[in-house]
Formats: structure tokens, C-alpha cells, sequence
């Protein structure tokens, strides 16, 4: 396993892309663009109880948590409230579906044009996703008093401002991509986290009289940031070689060439968090609709053991739970992605092997092999990275500062994507064959 190094130039890219004037109106594009997003985030709906609302999220934390990816969206149930994660949950859902219907499998074969019709068919799922998710959280918001008794247009008109939002960062997250600099979905998701983080930060100093454990889960926090940027970054070179043959000036000549394939160790990225957190959260979700404020029931029970701020050794249950399902997310994932890029096929038809492994099944089965191994260094790095909010509360016992493993793992995996398409873009620029 060897990871990549992040070249100290990279935060000089920065610095070099204002000299450009074309990138600089990139990144001036890029920061108007969120700002406009801020705005479009404290847009409220109308008849919501502002003061219950904020009661409620005190009560909850697991909307607390939810809260944060939105940058505060939720916590006001503005227009964005729900981000644009309906179009992630589409893409996801497209994203497995492709490789078992045919005629997705077909589409998705024909080039630009194949993609420029799965992404029509991402974005046509994303309306009836945001309208289901929007329609739950109303609901959910009724039934603890926040949103009061509404008839059905009132109902119909507040689900299609939710989803109006949802659509709406979806369109300037691709004006980013297109106009901007970076993935515009992923820079919309990594501003909302970045927004809400001074705010948790200063309730954290606020909360605190001695600072010493603070600083300590401040410390922790940038330890997992500086662990995510390694295993993000390595990854394991299988060499191959190449041997074709070139007909040139009436005689054959054989030609051989060598590089390598890197196969990441986590190939899966940030995905099997997404998927365990969603399955960790619904029982919790679910039993809060048949919670009783008074007496407590078996719902309350199952939302203590659901809660992810429950200490020791209630806490065991989410967090136990959270930590297998990262892992099994992990493998099934990676070996979906990894038998749709089919490398063995893709090798022998290009004219490459392995040295020392014959192509065709017995390559199939080495490269297998190694998968299933170094995927056991990602599967284990996402399952602490995915516990670690846990561990910092239990050694720092810090309860107000709500930081997300998954926040960390997309703020730091989008900001080190952002930087090297800042970089690509600056080494394209100083090519001697770039017209200005």
C-alpha cells in the first residue's frame, strides 16, 4: 500500500490560479455561487413555529447531526432544507441499478450521449425522492408540534417549495461544475458543513469553562483529518505490461511497455458511511413517531438505544451497529464498482498482463484477491473513522460540538478534489499549446 503525496504545491495553486484571469472568474463564480446558497438557506416556510423548532432540535440530536450537513437549512425549515441530498440518494440509487436492468446497462454504454441520459433519468428521480422526503418531514414536524394542523394545498404548496429548493441547488450545483471550479454537488454539500462549523465551534467555548478538553477533541478531530487524507490517497500499484505489434516500413516489429494500475484502498469512498448512517438512523426515526411524552414506551427505548449521544453502554448499540455496517457497506460496495470497471477484460483486450499471472481467469482471480485485501485496510479505516465522534465524546466528554465522520470524510475528500482540478487546470494553462 503506498499512499499518494499530496504535493506541497497544491496550496500554492491557489495563490496562482488569481494570477489567471479566467480562473480567477472561476473561483469568483464559485464563492458567488454559495453565497447565493446562503441565502436560499435561511428562506423559511411559512407556518412553521421558529421557537418549538429550535426546542425540538435541542431535544433531538440525531436532527442536530442531520442539521449539519444542511448548514443550518433544517434547524430553520428553509426552501434548502433538505440540500441536495434527494439527488444523491437518485444518483445512489441509479448508481446500483445500472449494472442489473439491461436497458440502464445499454443506455449507460453509448458514450456522452448514454450519460447525458442516465444523468435526465438522475434528475426526473430526484422530484418524487424530495417530494417523499419533504412530505416526511412534515409530517414528522407535526407530530412533534412544530408545524401545526394544515389543509392539503398548504401541505401540497409547502412540499413543492421543499422540493423547488432541493432542484434549485441541483441546477447552480452544476453551473460550479460547468462555470466554477470543483464538483458543484460536492461543493454545495461541503458548504453547508463548513457554514455550520463556526457556530458549533463557539458553542463548544461557550459551553466550556476549561478549555483542556476541547483542545483535546480539536486535536483528535485533525488527527482523523490527517488519517482520511492518507487512506484517501493510497492505494496499491499492480504492474502491468504491454506487448503489441507495429507494422513499420514492411517488416513487424513487437513493441513493449510497462506501467501500473492503482487500485485504491478506499475504493468505496464516503458511499457505505452514507448507507450504514441512513439504516443505523431509521429505527430511531421510525420510533419516534410512536414516542410518548409521558410514560415512557418500547418506542422510547428503541430511541434511547438508536440515539447517537447515549453514553456507555447504551451507546454500544448505535455505535456498535454503525461500525459493522460501515464495514460490510465497504465490501459490497467496493466489489460492485470493482466488477463493473471489469480491469480483466479491459487488460486483455488492450494487450496487457501481469507479469507472472495468465490473462483471463487466473488475472480475474489475483486482482480479487487483492481487492478483498486491501479492502480490509478501507473497510477498518472507515469504521473508526465512522466511530470516532463516539470515542472523541467518551475521552474528551464534550457533548455539545456534534462533529460528523461523515462530514470530515466530505469536507476533506472534496477540498483535496477541489485543489488537484485547480491544479489540472493550472498545468493546462501553462502548457506552450494552450490558447488563451
Amino acid at each position: 500500500m503506498q499512499p499518494r503525496t499530496t504535493r506541497p504545491r497544491l496550496l500554492q495553486a491557489m495563490v496562482d490560479a488569481f494570477r489567471m484571469p479566467d480562473l480567477r472568474r472561476r473561483i469568483f463564480i464559485t464563492i458567488g455561487i454559495l453565497i447565493v446558497f446562503r441565502f436560499i438557506a435561511h428562506v423559511p416556510l411559512p407556518g412553521v413555529d421558529l421557537n418549538a423548532l429550535q426546542e425540538l432540535f435541542q431535544r433531538n440530536a440525531l436532527l442536530g447531526m442531520l442539521d449539519l450537513f444542511s448548514g443550518g437549512a433544517m434547524r430553520r425549515l428553509s426552501v434548502a432544507a433538505m440540500g441536495v441530498y434527494p439527488y444523491i440518494t437518485a444518483s445512489i440509487i441509479m448508481m446500483l441499478m445500472v449494472p442489473v436492468i439491461p436497458r440502464l446497462q445499454a443506455i449507460s454504454q453509448e458514450g456522452e450521449a448514454g450519460r447525458h441520459k442516465i444523468n435526465r433519468i438522475t434528475h426526473w428521480l430526484t422530484v418524487p425522492m424530495a417530494a417523499l422526503q419533504g412530505y416526511g418531514q412534515i409530517v414528522f414536524l407535526q407530530s412533534q408540534s412544530v408545524i401545526g394542523s394544515i389543509s392539503a394545498v398548504p401541505l401540497a404548496s409547502m412540499i413543492l417549495s421543499m422540493v423547488a429548493g432541493t432542484m434549485f441547488l441541483v441546477w447552480i450545483g452544476e453551473l460550479i461544475t460547468e462555470y466554477g471550479i470543483g464538483n458543484g454537488i460536492s461543493i454545495i454539500i461541503f458548504g453547508g458543513i463548513v457554514a455550520g462549523l463556526p457556530e458549533m465551534l463557539g458553542q463548544g467555548f461557550l459551553a466550556r469553562a476549561n478549555f483542556g478538553g476541547l483542545a483535546v477533541y480539536i486535536l483528535i478531530a485533525l488527527a482523523t483529518m490527517v488519517l482520511i487524507v492518507h487512506f484517501t490517497e493510497a492505494h496499491r500499484r499492480i504492474p502491468v505490461q504491454y506487448a503489441r505489434s507495429v507494422f513499420r516500413g514492411g517488416r513487424m516489429y513487437r513493441q513493449a511497455g510497462s506501467t501500473h494500475i492503482p487500485l485504491r484502498v478506499n475504493t468505496a469512498g464516503m458511499i457505505p458511511l452514507i448507507f450504514a448512517m441512513s439504516l443505523v438512523i431509521f429505527p430511531g426515526i421510525i420510533a419516534s413517531y410512536f414516542a410518548s411524552a409521558g410514560e415512557p414506551n418500547f418506542a422510547n427505548r428503541i430511541m434511547d438505544l438508536f440515539n447517537p449521544n447515549a453514553t456507555l453502554p447504551t451507546g454500544l448499540v448505535y455505535w456498535g451497529l454503525y461500525f459493522l455496517l460501515a464495514i460490510g457497506f465497504t465490501f459490497f460496495y467496493t466489489m460492485i464498482v470493482f466488477q463493473q470497471q471489469d480491469l480483466p477484460g479491459v487488460l486483455q483486450r488492450q494487450g496487457g498482463f501481469i507479469p507472472g499471472i495468465r490473462p483471463g481467469a487466473h488475472t480475474k482471480a489475483y486482482l480479487d484477491g487483492v481487492i478483498k485485501r486491501i479492502t480490509w485496510a478501507g473497510a477498518l479505516f472507515l469504521a473508526m473513522v465512522a466511530i470516532m465522534p463516539f470515542l472523541a465524546r467518551e475521552i474528551t466528554n464534550i457533548e455539545v460540538i456534534q462533529l460528523s465522520s461523515l462530514g470530515l470524510l466530505i469536507m476533506v475528500g472534496v477540498a483535496l478534489d477541489t485543489m488537484k482540478q485547480l491544479e489540472a487546470q493550472l498545468v493546462m494553462r501553462r502548457y506552450e499549446g494552450f490558447i488563451k
